[in-house]
């Protein structure tokens, strides 16, 4: 069976970049990483790191390694949580990750529905997009994730997650109030072929999806301005610099410089999930979570149904 402290340190190694700062998060010689992973290397019969100038890098073997030393290493951390629960040590703990609009509206709501009804259990939040989240999510550093990906841009198959629906948002246009085609309602995307585009940052799902939906409308837009943040978006798009697409969830409180219409002929959908580590991995608090997450969602759901 593989050594799975010598597991953690080939994921610290890969972390952090560097034999030294591995041995300086883990409190040991430098010498003494280079044993567990030369050890680690003969017990597998695998080359798991290339030591090339810049840094370590994994092979092949190295990453599938240290993503199934991820999931091991996160089901004995919360083996340890759900043991302290159940001796009466703390009162237990649970750490959420979310993306900046989920944040504001769902998982604001949830908290506070979780909160009152379960006062003894502590709740952190911190923000990272999907790219970032699921990962950290996958190492043990969160309990749940609220991700998003798009019908347009998927997820990939993952053993190690649980993925649980929570909301299907429209995608609309966004455009800057007194624009030209402001007030139609509902628009073609081609109609916008020649307008300044404003999306997500290079590599990440949200310029993707832009970018694809502008293509199979005809057209490949004209980026002039990038950020993954769609209160800034907005700001942009209400300066009059461009229009974007932006989702349900980032227009609960819509910039009073920006026009919303319709995607014709059918809007672009983002899919909003609460990721977690499969069944037999998660926490009682993880699982009331999850169902506060959902009625939440439901309600938000209803709302913007009639909304519209």
């Amino acid at each position: 069976m593989l050594d799975l402290k010598r597991l953690l340190v080939l994921r610290e190694v890969a972390a952090r970049g560097s034999f030294s700062a591995a041995a300086d998060h883990l409190y040991v010689s430098q010498s003494a990483v280079s044993q567990q992973i030369a050890a680690l290397e003969a017990e597998t019969g695998e080359q798991l790191l290339l030591r090339i100038r810049t840094g370590p890098v994994l092979t092949d073997a190295g990453r599938l390694l240290v993503s199934h030393g991820d999931a091991a290493i996160a089901r004995l951390e919360q083996a340890e949580r759900e043991l302290g629960e159940l001796s009466g040590l703390d009162s237990g703990e649970l750490r959420l990750i979310s993306f900046p609009s989920a944040s504001a509206t769902l998982v604001t709501a949830a908290a506070s529905v979780f909160r009152e009804r379960h006062p003894e259990i502590r709740v952190t939040l911190v923000e990272a997009d999907p790219e970032e989240s699921i990962p950290q999510l996958k190492r043990g550093d969160h309990d749940l994730a609220v991700v998003y990906d798009f019908e347009l841009h998927p997820f990939a198959p993952d053993r190690d997650l649980e993925l649980r629906p929570l909301l299907i948002e429209e995608m609309r246009l966004a455009l800057p109030r007194g624009h030209e085609l402001a007030g139609c309602g509902a628009l073609q995307l081609d109609r916008l072929a020649d307008q300044s585009w404003l999306c997500g940052n290079p590599g990440g799902s949200c310029r993707e999806l832009a970018v694809r939906s502008c293509q199979l409308a005809g057209f490949d837009p004209d980026v002039s301005f990038e950020s993954n943040d769609y209160t800034v978006i907005q700001s942009l798009v209400a300066a009059g610099l461009g229009v974007a697409l932006l989702p349900d969830l980032a227009l609960t409180a819509p910039h009073p410089g920006v026009e919303i219409a319709e995607v014709l002929p059918e809007p672009p959908l983002r899919r909003v999930w609460a990721a977690s580590l499969q069944v037999g991995s998660r926490s009682s608090a993880t699982e009331a979570m999850l169902d506060v997450l959902a009625e939440v969602s439901e309600e938000f759901a209803t709302r913007t149904a009639v909304a519209v």
